[in-house]
């Protein structure tokens, strides 16, 4: 069913880190501990929110009776639940901020949004049954904890964030029956879609309840061109559950409602705003086999459904979020199950909501991609749950995908490059083929792999030698090549030209350097499938540089030497972030 990811991993106090070249980190707790959301930084770093348990040793108040079951989760609050926590990790997959949010009451995170000024603002509720809103600076200090919503049970699925700055706030909150509940005396079912629009400053300023005399949930939103709001929610009865989109003005006034039509049992997941500014669901759809299927629809700002598309797999999958590239095609992460296992699954969906690729990610037990983010290089975070083998843990997972959807790899530095280099060339460096600098020049010195005087064309034994080495390396810079800026390509020559003048020499070795440089940039390229021919393009450069970096040996010039191509390696400063 999978392709199972093995993980190296060291263990420390209260976390694991994947070592291994894969940019995988799987990070344990005492207790279980799970990731809901991700982001990228203005620095290229992620950042993941999550949440893990805390139980307090301080008994309860075991002879108390208790008539309303929310008066007793709110006294229970302080003992034992779930804690929200903000994990950073660099381009290495190490972290470098993990931090606890120093709240009075436990509480689960569900969403969070970035702030202009690096900052973060999340979404989640109490245990007690409140809405909760925490804003922190970019150091993760708290600046503002909000709680929210009517007496009962409250929860905030998803935090979408506003063109000016606020955040807006979709979940479900149940129904108060008290006269004494300013804000909804009567409600209108058990539960109700609640919607709640915050300032920038993270301050409320409206509150409003939508739904039927049954359960209805609110699932997602997100907000159109005209500022107006796109809402994702369900409407659950006896028999039947209700797919509903609907638009609310900015001051969430109803502009219109409409129901997705569908047969059997459909759950609504995902909302997104595609750059065309139409909108695409996700949805699962359990089949006449009781089998999940993915489910896309999109629609526009008038209600109109444009394209209904089911992606039928051979196994149960589900997709939890769904992003969008710059060219229009879509990446979605959730999973995917069979009767003893379930991966994490990304999924990689064309404009017309087809399926053009899947990857599976996991170990034995159960791993779920929750949430995913378009980092700025066009590489994915992804965010979610690794449990191991045998065990019943969840554990925090964070991956980076790269945009075909497979496993990127962890960023290395200069002199990682050089060692990796010379483990990979090993046998050509020790029969003295080739020599690697530390700067990332490779330098062929074989006697065959030199040109004779006035030649450029490639011999039988360099198409030969170059045929194996440009396979070798170009599959290594591949592999890294998110970090990869340049692979130069520089032809030489010998300061001699016979019977020419000082200009005659210096242009005829310019012309006959750039041919040199030419016939093994073409013998490199062609050698390529298709695949890494595209990605060549947007590195290869290839240079004539005449007689300037000439060979010399015991103060005089080695013109056989001289006559020759060179390689070298440019990485990028900061890996494209």
């Amino acid at each position: 069913m999978k392709s199972t990811l093995f993980f190296l991993l060291l263990l420390n106090t209260f976390l694991l880190q994947a070592k291994t070249s894969d940019f995988s980190l799987i990070i344990h707790k005492p207790f279980n501990a799970e990731l809901v959301d991700i982001t990228q930084n203005y620095d290229g770093t992620l950042s993941a929110l999550g949440f893990t348990y805390d139980f307090k040793k301080q008994g309860l108040h075991a002879g108390k009776t208790y008539n309303d079951p929310f008066t007793y989760l709110q006294s229970i609050s302080d003992k034992y639940g779930a804690k929200i926590e903000l994990i950073t990790v660099n381009d290495k997959a190490q972290i470098i901020q993990s931090k606890i949010i120093p709240l009075t009451k436990f509480a689960k995170p569900a969403s969070f949004v970035k702030t202009p000024t690096n900052g973060y603002i999340i979404g989640g509720y109490t245990m007690g049954g409140s809405q909760l809103l925490v804003q922190l600076n970019a150091d993760l200090h708290l600046l503002r904890s909000v709680s929210f919503g009517t007496k009962n049970n409250n929860t905030i699925h998803k935090l979408v964030a506003l063109k000016d700055g606020g955040v807006l706030a979709i979940g479900t909150s149940f129904t108060s029956r008290s006269t004494q509940d300013n804000m909804f005396q009567t409600g209108l079912g058990n539960d109700d879609v609640c919607i709640s629009r915050f300032s920038k400053d993270a301050h409320l300023l409206w509150t409003k309840k939508y739904g039927t005399q049954y359960d209805d949930h609110g699932i997602d939103a997100a907000e159109a061109d005209d500022g107006s709001i796109i809402v994702l929610s369900t409407t659950h009865t006896k028999n039947k559950t209700s797919v509903n989109i609907s638009r609310l003005t900015q001051n969430g006034d109803n502009i219109w409602l409409k129901e997705i039509p569908g047969k059997g049992f459909n759950e609504p997941l995902s909302l997104l705003r595609l750059k065309n500014h139409t909108f695409v669901i996700s949805l699962s759809k359990t089949d006449a086999m009781h089998k999940k299927q993915v489910r896309l629809v999109k629609f526009d700002i008038y209600k109109n459904i444009l394209i209904d598309s089911e992606i039928s797999t051979t196994y149960s999958s589900q997709i939890n979020d769904l992003k969008e590239f710059n060219d229009g095609t879509l990446i979605g992460v959730g999973f995917v199950q069979d009767t003893s296992n379930t991966d994490g699954l990304a999924m990689i969906i064309s404009k017309n909501l087809k399926l053009l690729k899947q990857e599976h990610y996991g170990g034995e037990n159960y791993d779920v991609f929750n949430k995913a983010v378009i980092l700025a290089n066009s590489q994915i975070g992804v965010a979610g749950i690794h449990t191991d083998k045998n065990s019943n843990e969840n554990n925090m997972w964070i991956l980076k995908l790269n945009k075909d959807a497979t496993l990127a790899q962890i960023a290395i530095e200069t002199e990682d490059f050089y060692t990796q280099l010379h483990q990979l060339f090993k046998k050509e460096i020790d029969t003295k083929k080739v020599i690697i600098k530390k700067d990332l020049t490779i330098e062929f010195t074989a006697e065959n792999l030199y040109f004779k005087a006035g030649e450029y064309k490639l011999n039988k034994q360099q198409k030969k030698f170059f045929s194996k080495f440009f396979t070798k390396l170009v599959n290594f810079l591949y592999t890294h090549r998110m970090q990869i800026k340049t692979l130069e390509i520089n032809g030489h020559t010998s300061s001699e030209w016979e019977n020419s003048t000082f200009s005659g020499k210096f242009l005829n070795n310019e012309e006959l350097s750039m041919k040199r440089s030419y016939e093994a940039f073409k013998s490199l390229f062609l050698a390529q499938d298709p695949a890494k021919q595209k990605y060549l393009t947007h590195i290869l450069k290839g240079s004539g540089l005449n007689y300037r970096n000439r060979i010399i040996s015991n103060k005089r010039e080695n013109k056989e030497k001289s006559r020759r191509v060179s390689l070298k390696i440019i990485l990028n400063k900061h890996p494209r972030h």
